[in-house]
């Protein structure tokens, strides 16, 4: 179960194309006797300072089809957690104030195989703040919505603190199952059941590591059926052509879905087949991203396009309403 999301010019040179067949067929290589490979390196990491002394790590579900056993967190060269298969967030304490770290995560199979280092992020907890004994206010007017049998979304009135709010913790009865930063009043969660009631409460936290109460509860029943629902779409899809050097390429913008945290990795898809996926370097556009390709040298061809975003938990999440356009 889980997680949780500035408006940028994104080039090509700030992404990695994989599974690159746009209006081609691939011909793929056949191995022969080997060993299963070791996983891939787990996705959509991202790490968020809680509080002066510690930083919640989350990280997409491995979904590459490789028996998953558990996940290894390191900070540096350093293995500070190790969760099983099901787990894809942790909380790491005893960290100094206003001091840097890096984090990477690796994921572990069956076999004992252990995947690449995934990207490494860099965070910096807050400045300790002495004799700081005073809670931030409890958040206000929690609301929840299903978003389909997946997922729903979470949002409340901000928090105030009188030196600052550094967090948001997420529960659901009493299990802590994600954290956002202070300036976050909303959240995607995923990895929920169909046809299940969830009751969710959120926390407010400082840099001393001092709780609000907890807010309000709100209880979410997911749908029946197990499609995502919209809000795990892009939204403001945009699809245009045009022509650069006697070839037409296709020009994309959405608007990412709110999961609380950046998404790194799409799918579109073209003439209702899946065409390419793209995975964001660097940090993922929160705000606005921006996409384009080579579609061929024929004027007057129709496509219809759309796109979808690799969510939290590992899945797919609903597609973007399909655009249709014509190169001229």
């Amino acid at each position: 179960m889980r997680r949780t999301p500035h408006t940028f010019r994104w080039t090509s040179a700030c992404l990695t194309v994989t599974a690159a067949c746009l209006l081609s067929s691939c011909a793929w290589g056949g191995g022969g006797g080997e060993s299963s490979p070791p996983p891939q390196a787990p996705r959509g990491v991202t790490v968020q300072a809680g509080s002066a002394t510690s930083v919640h790590v989350m990280w997409n579900q491995t979904a590459d089809g490789a028996d998953i056993s558990g996940y290894d967190v390191y900070r540096g060269t350093t293995r500070v957690k190790r969760v099983p298969a099901d787990q894809h967030m942790v909380d790491v304490t005893g960290l100094k104030p206003s001091s840097t770290y890096s984090f990477t995560v690796r994921a572990r199979d069956a076999g004992g195989r252990v995947s690449a280092d995934s990207k490494k992020l860099t965070v910096t907890t807050p400045a300790a703040v002495a004799a700081d004994r005073k809670a931030p206010s409890r958040p206000r007017t929690l609301r929840g919505e299903a978003e389909g049998g997946r997922a729903a979304t979470l949002s409340w009135a901000a928090s105030s603190d009188d030196r600052g709010v550094a967090s948001y913790e997420i529960y659901q009865g009493p299990t802590k199952i994600h954290s956002v930063g202070g300036s976050t009043t909303a959240t995607l969660l995923t990895g929920l059941r169909p046809g299940t009631a969830y009751t969710f409460t959120v926390k407010a936290r400082d840099a001393a590591d001092n709780f609000s109460p907890a807010s309000p509860a709100v209880r979410v029943t997911t749908t029946g059926g197990k499609n995502s629902g919209r809000g795990t779409a892009p939204a403001a899809f945009r699809a245009t052509t045009r022509e650069e050097d006697g070839a037409y390429y296709v020009d994309l913008s959405w608007r990412p879905p709110r999961t609380g945290g950046a998404v790194s990795e799409y799918q579109i898809a073209l003439d209702g087949e899946s065409a390419t996926s793209l995975v964001f370097g660097g940090t993922a556009p929160r705000d606005k991203a921006e996409h384009s390709f080579y579609v061929g040298k024929q004027a007057g061809v129709s496509h219809r396009v759309k796109l979808r975003a690799k969510l939290p938990d590992g899945t797919w999440g609903a597609y973007s309403p399909e655009r249709t356009v014509t190169t001229h």
